[in-house]
């Protein structure tokens, strides 16, 4: 089993260790491996461009508008990378809610952190597509070795579950984009975990929109400061895998209603509860049409 310790020890780049590891698990060509991400990459600024591109709503009308809005709105802060991240992190995750293509990075409701953080880093400082393939293993790597140690799915867990994965994973990436070290590359996915435990899944009406869309961006920007604080050198002191298990301990204490239930956190609130009962009457209405359900 891959921890995040073998990780953080391995040769540099870690990137291809995780290669090799996963080449000798699964037999699998190198180069097809290469070639799938290099696809999956695609799939991602494809999933961005629609969604920086449309304002159309999604099937219960709570998101669909946030991408384009923040795209093409002043940059008040001047902080161009920020919104970039930002934009294309909501991108993914409106396109997910209109059913639209997207790649699950660890899953569907978690979507657009590492394609709003690897690719919105890369565009910002100019790095070609033909670069994050590397990254986008070691992301995959790290994914991997989280999912040894808990579930990562909102229903297991929370959203921290899901969120958290794929900050850290997004992080990890971020920092072998920028030519940091194993160390730092896992360092910065522990900074990651570590400051979304306690997250719960409280998606409103049930539906991967609210508060996901807006959580995305957040957690996507989360991932690149982690990146930006372990290239510095910063660490987390407690060691990664210890970083896990406490997640991972913490997901076991949730109570069901704050994970992907439904029945706590912003899904209760009145809004919340009034958009269940709007949707729920459209479907006793016999009104047609996909409703997407969080992704377990």
């Amino acid at each position: 089993m891959t921890t995040l310790e073998e990780l953080m020890n391995a040769p540099a780049p870690v990137s291809a260790w995780v290669l090799e590891r996963d080449c000798q698990e699964t037999g699998l060509d190198p180069q097809d491996i290469r070639d799938e991400m290099a696809r999956r990459i695609r799939e991602m600024r494809s999933s961005i461009e629609r969604g920086l591109n449309s304002d159309a709503k999604s099937i219960t009308g709570m998101v669909g508008w946030n991408a384009k809005g923040l795209w093409d709105a002043p940059d008040a802060l001047n902080a161009p990378l920020i919104r970039r991240v930002q934009a294309y992190a909501m991108a993914v995750n409106e396109e997910n809610a209109r059913m639209g293509r997207i790649v699950a990075a660890p899953t569907a409701g978690s979507a657009g952190t590492i394609p709003g953080a690897l690719l919105g880093v890369a565009d910002h400082l100019g790095i070609g597509d033909d670069q994050l393939v590397a990254p986008m293993i070691l992301a995959a790597g790290v994914g991997k070795a989280i999912s040894k140690r808990m579930f990562i799915s909102g229903a297991a867990g929370g959203c921290q579950a899901e969120i958290g994965s794929s900050a850290a994973m997004a992080a990890a990436a971020v920092v072998e984009l920028l030519g940091g070290t194993p160390r730092a590359a896992v360092q910065a996915a522990s900074m990651a975990l570590m400051n979304t435990i306690g997250l719960v899944c409280d998606p409103v009406g049930g539906y991967v929109e609210v508060p996901c869309v807006s959580r995305n961006a957040f957690y996507a920007v989360h991932a690149v400061s982690a990146a930006q604080l372990a290239l510095a050198q910063l660490e987390s002191f407690i060691p990664p895998d210890e970083v896990l298990g406490a997640m991972a301990a913490v997901g076991r204490m949730m109570p069901a209603e704050l994970r992907e239930t439904a029945e706590g956190g912003l899904a209760q609130t009145p809004t919340g509860l009034a958009v269940t009962a709007r949707m729920e009457g459209k479907r006793e209405e016999g009104e047609t049409g996909m409703v997407e359900l969080p992704m377990a």
